[in-house]
C-alpha cells in the first residue's frame, strides 16, 4: 500500500468499482468489510455513480463519499432543493491526508453549479463538519415514559374526538404513509423529502441491512372524517419479572402525524398496550408535545438529546427568500466563508408578506460565518447566543436581538429522518 496522500486520485466510481467502494465503506464504519450479494445489488440500484466520489490508492478503494438530491422544508413551508451527503469515510490507514477535503470540496462544488441552495448531512461526529461550513440546524430528543406513572386512564379504549385507530399491513402503509407525510413535511421546518424505496426499506420490502427484520406494529390514526391523519409504527419485546408479572417496552419507531390530536391518540394508544410497562419514543422534536400529552409530564424522561441535520448554506439569496419571518425589519449582515461558495454581505429586508436578499455594500451590522448562518436559517439558534459565545459579531450594538427576532421561530425544526 502506497504512503501517497494528497496526490491520489478522488473521482466518481464506474459501475465495476462499486463493490470496492462499498467494502471501503463498510470498513470505514467498522462493519464487516465484506460484501455480500444482497447489499451490492441493494446499493447498485440506487447509487448514482456520478455523485459517488471515492479516494484510490493503487487501485484500492480507501475513502467513500455520496451525495443525491433531496428537497428541505425551510421556514414557512417551502421546499428548497438541497445537496444531501452520507456515506462519508476514510479508512483509518489514510487519515490526516485531506481525502475529505477533496471529495467535500468537488461535492460542493458541483453542488452550487446544479443551483442547490444548501447541502444537509447527519454527522456522526460533531467537530467534522464545521470545517466545511456546516452548522447544527435541528436537534432531536428520545424520551423513555414509565406508563404506570402517567396518570392516563388505563381503561382508554380509543379516541374521544370521533377518530380511530387502525392496525395495518405494511402494504397498507406504503400506499397511505408517502402521502400522510408529504402533508407533514410541507408544514415541517427541516424535514426532508422520503422517496419510494424509503417507504419499501421502512417496511421490510427491501432489506438492506444485516440488522435482523423485525416486523413492526402500524398503527393509523382516522380523523373524524376518514383521512388519515398519523401512523405510528411500533415494536415489543417480551419481558416478564420474576413474579410472573409483564414488563414489556414498546418502541416506537417515526411516530408522524398532521393534527396534535391524531398525535395524542397515537400516543395513548402505545401506552394503553396491555403489558407494556415502558415506551421509548424514538428520535423526536426536542419541543415535542409529548410529555405534555401525559398527566404527569414527568412520567416521561430525556435519555438522549443531541444535534440531528446539519444544514451548509450555499446560495444566501434563494435562503433567505425561500423562508418566511414572524416579525418585520431590516439586517446587513457580512458572510464569511473559506470555501469562497456563499461569502458576502447582504441585506434582508423581512416581514410576514415575504422577504427580499440581495448583495449589498452597506456597513455591515451583524458578522458571521457561513456555518453560524446555517444554524440561524431553520430558526433554532438564538444570534444573541451565538454573539455571547463570540461566534458572531455585532457591527452595531442590538443586531443580534433583530435577527432573533426575524429569525427564530415558535416552533422548533425538526427533521425526522437520518440518511
Amino acid at each position: 500500500m502506497s504512503s501517497r496522500g494528497h496526490d491520489l486520485p478522488v473521482r466518481p466510481v464506474t459501475t465495476s468499482e462499486i463493490p470496492d467502494w462499498i467494502r471501503a465503506l463498510n470498513t470505514g464504519f467498522l462493519r464487516t468489510p465484506t460484501v455480500d450479494e444482497a447489499e451490492l445489488a441493494d446499493r447498485t440500484g440506487y447509487i448514482d455513480p456520478s455523485r459517488t466520489l471515492a479516494a484510490f490508492d493503487d487501485d484500492r478503494c480507501v475513502a467513500t463519499f455520496r451525495s443525491f438530491p433531496q428537497e428541505l422544508t425551510a421556514v414557512g413551508g417551502t421546499p428548497v432543493p438541497a445537496d444531501a451527503i452520507t456515506n462519508v469515510s476514510v479508512t483509518a490507514t489514510h487519515r490526516r491526508r485531506g481525502l475529505l477535503t477533496r471529495m467535500m470540496d468537488q461535492d460542493l462544488a458541483a453542488a452550487k453549479e446544479r443551483g442547490d441552495v444548501v447541502a444537509t448531512l447527519i454527522a456522526a461526529e460533531y467537530r467534522i463538519y464545521g470545517r466545511y461550513g456546516f452548522g447544527p440546524a435541528t436537534t432531536a430528543t428520545q424520551w423513555a415514559i414509565d406508563v404506570q406513572r402517567t396518570g392516563l386512564d388505563p381503561r382508554w379504549s380509543g379516541p374521544e374526538d370521533g377518530g380511530r385507530i387502525d392496525l395495518v399491513d405494511a402494504a397498507d402503509v406504503r400506499k397511505l404513509g408517502p402521502e400522510l407525510h408529504d402533508r407533514l413535511r410541507r408544514g415541517l421546518p427541516g424535514a426532508i423529502d422520503r422517496d419510494d424505496r424509503w417507504w419499501r426499506v421502512a417496511t421490510g420490502a427491501v432489506r438492506p441491512g444485516r440488522v435482523p427484520w423485525h416486523e413492526p406494529f402500524y398503527a393509523v390514526y382516522r380523523a373524524p372524517g376518514g383521512e388519515v391523519a398519523g401512523l405510528a409504527p411500533y415494536t415489543c419485546d417480551d419481558t416478564w419479572t420474576d413474579a410472573k408479572q409483564p414488563g414489556d417496552t414498546a418502541t416506537v419507531r417515526g411516530l408522524i402525524a398532521t393534527t396534535p390530536a391524531a398525535e395524542r391518540a397515537l400516543w395513548q394508544h402505545v401506552c394503553s398496550l396491555d403489558w407494556v410497562t415502558r415506551v421509548k419514543s424514538g428520535w423526536r422534536s426536542p419541543d415535542d408535545l409529548l410529555p405534555h400529552f401525559l398527566p404527569d409530564p414527568r412520567a416521561a424522561t430525556i435519555t438522549s438529546q443531541a444535534d440531528w441535520l446539519w444544514v451548509r448554506v450555499l446560495d444566501v439569496v434563494r435562503a433567505m427568500e425561500a423562508r418566511s419571518y414572524e416579525g418585520e425589519g431590516t439586517l446587513v449582515f457580512e458572510v464569511t466563508d473559506a470555501a469562497g461558495l456563499a461569502g458576502g454581505r447582504y441585506r434582508l429586508d423581512a416581514s410576514a408578506h415575504g422577504a427580499s436578499c440581495a448583495p449589498t455594500t452597506e456597513s455591515a451590522e451583524l458578522a458571521l460565518d457561513v456555518r453560524e448562518l446555517a444554524s440561524l436559517w431553520l430558526g433554532d439558534a438564538s444570534a444573541s447566543r451565538f454573539a455571547a459565545l463570540g461566534l458572531v459579531r455585532e457591527e452595531r450594538a442590538g443586531a443580534a436581538r433583530v435577527a432573533d427576532a426575524l429569525l427564530r421561530t415558535s416552533r422548533r425544526p425538526w427533521c425526522p429522518d437520518i440518511f
